[in-house]
């Protein structure tokens, strides 16, 4: 396979085309054949144009890429070694919701032919590829998983907005269905990967490590979390606590804040479900979600006894919030945290203005009904009233170069500036300040 890959007698197919399919395309394209497929049609246009809807490529990274983008079965069709890298979200619930991924299988197993390769990317509980997605190739294939065609699963580790931890510079898990199956994609992801790939000795394996590089990061940033509230009744500023603490050589840096987005903050619920299906109800694993889910309402509700306390009232006071996506310098808004601090805030009768220069107005609107707000809007009101408070909740570079004199300008007397990540600690002397 991976020699007929080479001389592009066989395509690779990248089912799912967001900020995990995209890099994986484009990178895999600079060497072989790729059809680059999608439900979307809006995205579809876009790429075909060299826009990336995620915004972390630029139209010059798609020049000279041997790439088709297609909704088409038939194009899909045209592949032999298939990876899937579909979202994998939860419910309302807080449950697994696999339709993505069923839906996608679905796409594979009509496209699937004798010979042929599917690999799994998205983020899973283990035993999902084997128990969930495999009958589904079988189903709409008529074909016999590890006889008449091969299945593995390979984790993404993309982070959205790293510059410095990429797909081709960050060993790559692989893992198959048997030892040639194993063989082949490590030769095929080995290709592009520059320290190389680790072969995990079956595919739960490759599953589970996945999943709680996740789960350790969201409880570990719990327990700051947990920490900063304990410390703020203490009067403690939390970040002077861990900066002191990090002198030590073995003492492990994570940093309290909001857990949102469609990794950290929904991954966790996928090995709980797994563990309940067990029959085992895990107590850390829950706690840190609860703690993390529970952030944005606990800050709102520390937003407001600081206005309190500044002699202001709450009824009808004004907010700015800067920053609405999950995480700093992307656009991706999914399960956004920040959210929770805005309707915390409203329920208190605050009027609350919102901002981001990453951010889709549209995108943001359809989706929470929150109307962002511009520059001029901001030093308008400014100029006008003054905001009673400002929430920094997203270290956006941009955030980060701003200093006091950007700030005063556009509050009233008596302002709060709230500085959920710490970046402005020892900067700021003539508002109040509060951080976690």
């Amino acid at each position: 396979m991976i020699d007929k890959i080479r001389n592009k007698s066989a395509k690779i197919a990248l089912v799912g085309l967001g900020y995990v399919g995209l890099p994986i395309a484009l990178e895999f394209a600079k060497k072989y054949s790729v059809v680059g497929f999608d439900i979307s049609e809006e995205r579809l246009d876009k790429l075909r144009k060299g826009i990336d809807p995620s915004n972390e490529f630029e139209p010059e990274n798609f020049n000279g890429k041997d790439i088709e983008f297609t909704s088409s079965i038939d194009k899909l069709g045209e592949a032999s070694f298939y990876i899937v890298a579909v979202p994998t979200p939860i419910d309302k619930f807080n449950q697994p919701d696999l339709k993505p991924l069923i839906s996608a299988s679905v796409s594979v197993g009509k496209a699937l032919k004798r010979g042929d390769y599917v690999v799994y990317e998205s983020t899973v509980y283990p035993g999902c590829t084997e128990d969930d997605c495999v009958p589904v190739l079988e189903q709409y294939s008529g074909l016999k998983a590890g006889v008449d065609f091969k299945f593995g699963y390979s984790p993404e580790r993309i982070n959205p907005g790293d510059k410095v931890h990429t797909l081709t510079n960050t060993v790559k898990i692989v893992s198959g269905c048997d030892n040639q199956a194993l063989e082949t994609i490590a030769a095929v992801y080995d290709s592009i990967i520059i320290p190389g790939v680790h072969k995990a000795p079956e595919i739960k394996v490759a599953e589970a490590a996945k999943i709680i590089e996740n789960t350790q990061r969201d409880v570990n940033i719990a327990l700051m979390n947990e920490l900063s509230i304990i410390f703020s009744r203490m009067d403690i500023n939390t970040f002077d606590v861990l900066e002191a603490a990090g002198t030590k050589w073995n003492f492990q840096k994570f940093f309290p804040g909001l857990v949102g987005g469609h990794c950290i903050g929904v991954d966790p619920y996928y090995l709980v479900h797994k563990a309940k299906e067990l029959k085992y109800h895990p107590q850390i694993i829950n706690a840190g979600r609860f703690i993390n889910d529970s952030m944005g309402g606990y800050i709102g509700k520390k937003i407001v006894k600081q206005i309190i306390a500044e002699g202001k009232s709450v009824l009808g006071a004004r907010i700015l919030v800067l920053g609405i996506t999950f995480k700093e310098n992307v656009s991706d808004i999914r399960n956004s945290k920040v959210v929770d601090i805005v309707k915390e805030l409203e329920d208190y009768g605050c009027k609350v203005d919102v901002a981001d220069p990453y951010a889709s107005a549209s995108e943001v609107m359809h989706e929470y009904n929150i109307r962002l707000s511009d520059q001029k809007e901001i030093a308008q009101y400014g100029k006008e009233r003054g905001y009673d408070a400002v929430v920094v909740a997203v270290a956006h570079s941009q955030y980060r170069n701003l200093d006091e004199n950007y700030f005063l300008p556009i509050v009233a007397d008596n302002s709060v500036l709230v500085d959920i990540k710490g970046i402005y600690k020892g900067k700021i002397s003539q508002m109040k300040y509060w951080s976690l």
